[in-house]
C-alpha cells in the first residue's frame, strides 16, 4: 500500500492488419475471429522496433502525469522482444527520453509487466524510489512465423506505461500472486538466438528464431490459471469479485477470458477487452487496455481494478490494487 499510478500512456503502430488482409495471404479469417475472437491487429512497419512503441508510450505517460522527466528514478521495462540482445532496450528508452536513473529490461514475456508493476510498488513503498516509470512493450510481428496460420495471426505489436509514485495510505496494492513453472518452458518458446543455440549455427531454411506455441496445452493451461491465480489474489485481500470494480486480464484470446468470467462468476460489465482491435499485444496487453480504459472514463480514485498476466515460462502474476 501507499503507492499510486500518477500517469499513463500507450502506443500502436499505425500499420492495421485486418483478418482480410490475412485472408489474402491464405489465412482463414473466420477461423481467426472463432478461435481467438481477434478482428485486427497492428505491425510496426520496417525500421520500427520495440524501443519506439515503449518511448513513445512512456512519453504519452510523462505529459498525462505532467511530471518532471528528470524526477523519474527508476525505469523497468517488461519485453520478451528487445531492439538487440546487448545492451538492453530500457536503456535505449532511458536515453531517448533523456532520464537520469537506472534503467532495466525484466523479461517475463505476457506476465512482464505486472511482475514490473510489482516490483515498482515495492520500491515506492519502502521509500527507494519516488517516481518510478513502468513500460510494458513487445514487438511480436517480428518474432512469429508468417507461415504458422495458427499463431501469426493471434499477435499484433504495441505498448504501455504508467508511472508510479507514493501515494495515501489506502491506494495502491492490495495483494498480488505471482509465479512461474519452467517445465512447461517448451510450450511456448524461442529456440534460436541465445547461447544454447546462436544464430551462427542456423542453417538454410532455419525457421528456429520464430517462436513457437503449442495452442492446445497453452490455452488449456492459460484457462485453469487464470481461474486460480485470481481467485487466490481476491482470497488474500479477503475480497469478493463483487468488490472488484474493473477486471483487465491479458489480452491473449477471448475464449480464455471468457472461461474465467464465467468460471469465477464476473459481472462481464466490469471487464475491458480490446482484444477484437489488436491481438495479443504481450507485454504492451494490460497498459494499453488500462489506458483505454482510462480514456473512457472506467479508472478513477478509490476504485478497485484487477490486472492479471500470463504466458511464457510458463510465468504469470496478477495484481489487485485500488486506484
Amino acid at each position: 500500500m501507499g503507492g499510486r499510478i500518477i500517469g499513463i500512456g500507450s502506443s500502436v503502430p499505425a500499420k492495421v492488419v485486418r483478418n482480410e488482409d490475412l485472408a489474402e495471404l491464405g489465412y482463414d479469417a473466420d477461423w481467426i475471429i472463432q478461435r481467438s475472437g481477434i478482428l485486427e491487429r497492428r505491425y510496426c512497419e520496417a525500421g520500427e522496433a520495440t524501443g519506439d512503441l515503449a518511448t513513445e508510450a512512456a512519453q504519452r505517460c510523462i505529459e498525462n502525469a505532467g511530471v518532471d522527466p528528470g524526477d523519474i528514478d527508476l525505469l523497468l521495462l517488461g519485453t520478451y522482444t528487445p531492439d538487440m540482445l546487448l545492451p538492453s532496450t530500457a536503456c535505449l528508452v532511458q536515453d531517448r527520453l533523456g532520464l537520469c536513473a537506472p534503467a532495466i529490461d525484466l523479461h517475463a514475456a505476457c506476465a512482464s509487466f505486472t511482475y514490473a508493476l510489482v516490483i515498482a510498488m515495492q520500491f515506492v513503498a519502502t521509500g527507494c524510489s519516488r517516481l518510478v516509470l513502468v513500460i510494458g512493450a513487445d514487438c511480436n510481428s517480428r518474432m512469429s512465423d508468417p507461415a504458422d496460420k495458427h499463431t501469426y495471426p493471434l499477435f499484433g505489436d504495441a505498448g504501455g506505461a504508467v508511472l508510479v509514485a507514493p501515494g495515501s495510505g489506502d491506494q495502491g496494492l492490495l495483494s498480488y500472486a505471482a509465479g512461474s513453472d519452467g517445465s512447461g518452458a517448451e510450450l511456448l518458446y524461442r529456440p534460436m538466438g541465445g547461447t544454447l543455440l546462436p544464430f551462427t549455427e542456423a542453417v538454410e531454411g532455419d525457421l528456429r528464431h520464430f517462436m513457437k506455441m503449442e495452442g492446445r496445452p497453452i490455452f488449456k493451461w492459460a484457462v485453469r490459471l487464470l481461474r486460480d491465480n485470481v481467485a487466490e489474489t481476491l482470497e488474500v485481500a479477503e475480497m469478493t469479485t463483487d468488490d472488484v470494480d474493473l477486471f483487465i486480464f491479458h489480452q491473449a484470446n477471448i475464449r480464455i477470458i471468457n472461461s474465467a468470467v464465467e468460471d469465477l462468476g464476473i459481472d462481464p460489465a466490469k471487464v475491458f477487452n480490446n482484444l477484437d482491435r489488436y491481438g495479443n499485444t504481450s507485454s504492451g496487453s494490460i497498459p494499453l487496455a488500462l489506458d483505454e480504459a482510462y480514456q473512457q472514463g472506467l479508472v478513477k480514485p478509490g476504485r478497485v481494478i484487477l490486472f492479471s498476466g500470463f504466458g511464457a515460462g510458463l510465468a504469470w502474476a496478477t495484481t489487485l490494487m485500488r486506484w
